[in-house]
């Protein structure tokens, strides 16, 4: 893994390319990113009285969806308040983008974990969830692929005036910035490539996180997650390796049985899970797809935080288009951990959401964009 992700070579990864105006430094060379590999967690994770999580973007919202209390968490719908101005709504896309707010005494954090589809819908939504971009402490990318970055380039023209010098962006490696592309290998269509250029122009710090990290001082990552279930990576994309110009990944920053060939099946080893663990709780498990299998994401968050006491399971989790047979293995797996709530989104499809809501009856609420989830006192 070493050899994967976190080398010190990175530093020139980040380089733009040359000639695009606005962003040019002397010879016409954009100006890179600063970046760093995130130290090591050592020992526990620190531990936080409270987390919200609220999602910001995903495919469904109800203005009547009940809220109230599953497993212990309080969930609090989006209302909107009061006004003589006729009403605007929240927006729905294929994608995720989730904000998280977690206090430790007076101290509070604040992180956005992916950015959603378009860029339309995440500025709307954060708009009207009354969220402030320069309160964030840090942004996180989940993975490569298109539906939770298409919104970052505009979230960041909309916002770099605001956000804090040198704000962290955590991401699992330089495999997030290869290009992807979906569909038959005969006929296949484009997914998209993470924009260097923007980043670098709203002066964030690139910290990739292979393994375990700390997360704005409150939090912690997985790292890369091992295979340790009956899951296989999904491989709904393949990535291209190369760069041209700014865009692409630079095959020196991938796994040496990668970077000599032109395309790769994703085995999604950069995505990671997002963790926090909640005082007289536990631990609380976002993913945004789970690529890498729900179950091996959440066995990899426990190992870490050295607890088999899971409080929450949220985010997509890659089982829309799975046979029933998986599915339901998926979510016996999931009773035998036994979380006091789950939280199906995005990617998990409704089949996983009546099978879990039959064999955990009042610990799997229906999720809704705007939804605050709340851990924790």
């Amino acid at each position: 893994m070493s050899e994967y992700l976190g080398r010190l070579s990175r530093r020139q990864l980040l380089c733009a390319a040359m000639g695009a105006s606005g962003l040019g430094l002397a010879g016409g060379v954009f100006a890179s990113a600063p970046e760093e590999s995130a130290p090591p967690m050592t020992g526990s994770p620190p531990e936080v009285d409270r987390l919200s999580v609220r999602v910001v973007t995903d495919s469904y919202h109800h203005l009547f969806e009940p809220g109230g209390n599953f497993g212990g968490a309080t969930v609090q719908r989006y209302a909107r308040p009061p006004s003589t101005a006729l009403p605007r709504t929240l927006q729905n896309e294929w994608g995720l983008s989730l904000h998280l707010e977690s206090a430790r005494g007076a101290e509070t954090k604040q992180v956005l974990v992916d950015f959603g589809f378009t860029a339309e819908t995440l500025n709307a939504n954060l708009e009207l969830l009354g969220i402030d971009p320069a309160k964030l402490d840090a942004l996180l990318l989940t993975h490569g692929h298109y539906d939770h970055f298409g919104g970052m380039v505009g979230f960041l023209a909309a916002h770099r005036a605001k956000l804090r010098k040198d704000l962290p962006f955590y991401l699992g490696g330089e495999e997030c910035f290869c290009t992807r592309e979906t569909g038959p290998a005969a006929s296949p269509s484009n997914f998209g490539s993470l924009d260097r250029k923007a980043i670098a122009q709203a002066g964030l710090k690139v910290v990739f996180a292979d393994r375990p990290s700390l997360l704005a001082d409150h939090g912690f990552t997985t790292g890369s997650i091992p295979l340790a279930s009956f899951e296989k990576p999904a491989q709904p994309s393949r990535m291209k390796v190369g760069r041209v110009q700014d865009l692409g990944c630079s095959p020196e920053g991938l796994d040496p049985a990668k970077r000599t060939l032109a395309i790769v099946a994703d085995d999604f080893r950069h995505e990671q899970a997002t963790c926090f663990l909640v005082k007289g709780k536990g631990l609380v498990v976002l993913t945004s797809c789970g690529h890498r299998g729900i179950v091996n994401s959440v066995k990899a968050a426990m190992k870490v935080a050295g607890t088999n006491k899971v409080h929450a399971i949220l985010g997509g989790f890659h089982l829309m288009p799975m046979p029933l047979d998986y599915v339901k293995s998926t979510v016996a797996a999931l009773k035998e951990i036994n979380p006091d709530v789950l939280v199906p989104m995005h990617c998990s499809g409704s089949t996983f959401y009546e099978v879990a809501r039959q064999e955990m009856p009042g610990r799997v609420p229906l999720t809704s964009t705007g939804t605050r989830y709340t851990f924790g006192a």
